[in-house]
């Protein structure tokens, strides 16, 4: 833990925006819902700094790990936070992306009235001051989503509404983002940009970034760490090291996943 410490430290002194919160410690933990179990004994530690993909198949429990962290649903075992200080802290502060948003897509709301509902307490529809105007474009500028601050939400692509998402989760910017599937239906182009700002943020703010996908290509390109998750930890650590292992595929029932280099060792 204190090369983790040391580490983080060092980043601190450069980026003044880190918080000093450090990592999240999942111990022994399992969930059960009625007689079905759906997690069992998962111990992870997730550092700052590091973005984490959750890989797994249907019904492996990663949705149900990200709804834990968040408190949503109750949980054996323990999940805790700790600061570059190596002493446990409080809760910190999340930030939340979904798969999707239900809404009405006929609805006129644009990006703008989102945000005034979410940023500035009021309704959709409230007049919004030039202070507020303001802030709602740095916040999607963020993202490179500044062209979209007066677009209907109904009139964005996939990859555009992910992105609003995003920028909303990130004020104010979180100490700890989790994002569950959050490309899902979006086309490659949109999935490139996305990655690609996701991994700018991390860098940017040094958060420790969990991600839910089923995009083993771009999971590979983008994380620095993979955990492959089947109700259980199967696999925890770099992608090379992970995608090289022959339970991911035998996990996934896939073929041409193993690097064949690596197959003899």
């Amino acid at each position: 833990m204190s090369e983790i410490n040391a580490r983080h430290r060092e980043k601190c002194d450069v980026n003044k925006t880190c918080s000093g919160y450090c990592c999240t410690q999942i111990k022994d933990f399992s969930v059960r819902i009625g007689k079905t179990e759906i997690l069992h004994d998962v111990n992870l530690h997730l550092h700052c700094g590091e973005l984490t993909a959750l890989i797994g198949p249907n019904g492996a429990g990663k949705s149900t790990l990200l709804k834990a962290i968040l408190g949503e649903i109750k949980h054996e075992g323990s999940i805790v936070f700790a600061g570059s200080n190596g002493q446990n802290s409080a809760k910190p502060m999340v930030g939340y992306v979904p798969q999707q948003l239900e809404f009405d897509t006929a609805a006129p709301v644009s990006v703008k009235n989102l945000f005034t509902a979410c940023m500035g307490r009021k309704p959709a529809f409230h007049s919004t001051s030039k202070e507020l105007t303001k802030r709602i474009s740095d916040c999607l500028a963020r993202v490179q989503g500044e062209g979209l601050i007066d677009k209907r939400l109904g009139a964005l692509s996939g990859g555009e509404l992910q992105r609003v998402l995003l920028a909303l989760a990130l004020e104010p910017v979180p100490q700890l983002l989790l994002m569950d599937e959050p490309v899902s239906g979006v086309d490659r182009k949109g999935l490139e940009v996305f990655y690609e700002i996701v991994s700018h943020i991390r860098e940017k703010y040094d958060l420790t970034i969990i991600l839910v996908s089923h995009d083993l290509d771009l999971v590979k390109k983008h994380a620095d760490r993979v955990v492959l998750l089947n109700r259980t930890v199967i696999l925890n650590g770099p992608p090379d090291k992970v995608y090289s292992d022959k339970k991911l595929s035998e996990t996934f029932g896939l073929t041409g996943l193993i690097d064949s280099s690596e197959e003899g060792e």
